[in-house]
């Protein structure tokens, strides 16, 4: 009889703050994967409700989930960074806490990455009742393969919760900047080098409830939450621009050309510079917003306002 290869570790990480509410039901969910060869790692940000006593009790349980605590509040973007560096696996997968997973997310995944970098799911909204929303991910915007990273230019819907990639994209990410989501950055990093997989089946039931840090972005959400100002959201966009162009490297020749030209008429406003900034959207517009879903119309206007518009 033939042996079976023994497939490589996949660290499970997740970052937790104060999410006792529904933390024990992803556990179970991430314990019951039918993919075997897995750690747990959780990271806690000084949480102050019984988070830490459900991650204890679990971790006394089974040897394979490996908690640490945080002295001081670091932040969601910086937890999961610290949880990330401290994966054994040559694959890495994200994990909220207040998700479910489908029992096949890490086997399907796997299967499906082959020899590219990171993939990702769809995902399936529900309430916080664990019910369905009737919504996926992908009703919201579309979810597609990232082959450019100039499809990042002004966002991704390639959410880090759906996503597994491997250990190796993690050393190009570090150290993980805070003017985008980590999620946004490994994505991006990623497409600059090979594409980012999307595998269409919903493999994870995304919980939306008042307490998510990131939810699906519904309109409902938006009105409840108090814009930051026109002038610190420009000044924001310029930064991320610049941070863009900086990241891509020089042999990826027409996107970093892109990306320059759109992080110099982000920073000098005038005529000249409005005008090609206009230009440059309408050029690569099918590229940039691909993962909006706009019509060919909706997308020329867009492109048009950029001519006074740097946020969005």
């Amino acid at each position: 009889m033939q042996d079976v290869p023994q497939r490589p570790l996949i660290s499970v990480v997740m970052a937790t703050y104060n999410g006792s509410r529904f933390l024990a039901e992803q556990l179970d969910s991430i314990l019951a994967q039918t993919y075997r060869s897995i750690e747990l790692v959780v990271v806690d940000d000084k949480s102050t409700d019984n988070t830490w006593a459900v991650l204890e009790r679990y971790a006394s349980k089974f040897p394979d989930i490996r908690i640490e605590q945080n002295r001081e509040t670091l932040g969601y973007i910086k937890n999961f960074e610290k949880g990330m560096l401290l994966a054994k696996g040559d694959l890495i997968a994200l994990s909220d806490q207040d998700d479910r997973w489908h029992p096949e997310k890490l086997s399907l995944l796997y299967e499906a990455l082959g020899n590219q970098e990171l993939i990702y799911s769809n995902s399936e909204l529900i309430d916080e009742n664990g019910l369905s929303l009737g919504k996926k991910m992908s009703d919201i915007r579309n979810q597609i393969s990232y082959t450019d990273c100039l499809m990042y230019v002004i966002g991704a819907w390639a959410p880090g919760h759906a996503m597994l990639f491997k250990k190796g994209l993690l050393e190009r990410c570090r150290p993980f900047p805070d003017l985008v989501t980590h999620d946004f950055w490994l994505g991006f990093v990623a497409a600059c080098k090979s594409p980012v997989l999307y595998y269409p089946g919903s493999l994870v039931y995304y919980r939306q409830h008042t307490q998510n840090a990131i939810g699906a972005n519904t309109h409902a959400k938006k009105k409840e939450q108090k814009k930051p100002s026109v002038a610190w959201r420009k000044q924001r966009s310029r930064e991320r621009m610049q941070l863009l162009f900086e990241k891509c490297p020089p042999e990826n020749t027409e996107q970093k050309r892109v990306l320059e030209i759109l992080s110099r008429t982000y920073r000098h406003q005038g005529l000249q510079n409005n005008w090609l900034r206009m230009v440059t959207f309408l050029r690569y517009r099918n590229r940039i917003l691909a993962y909006k879903k706009k019509s060919s119309f909706e997308k020329i206007l867009f492109c048009l306002k950029m001519f006074v518009k740097i946020d969005y």
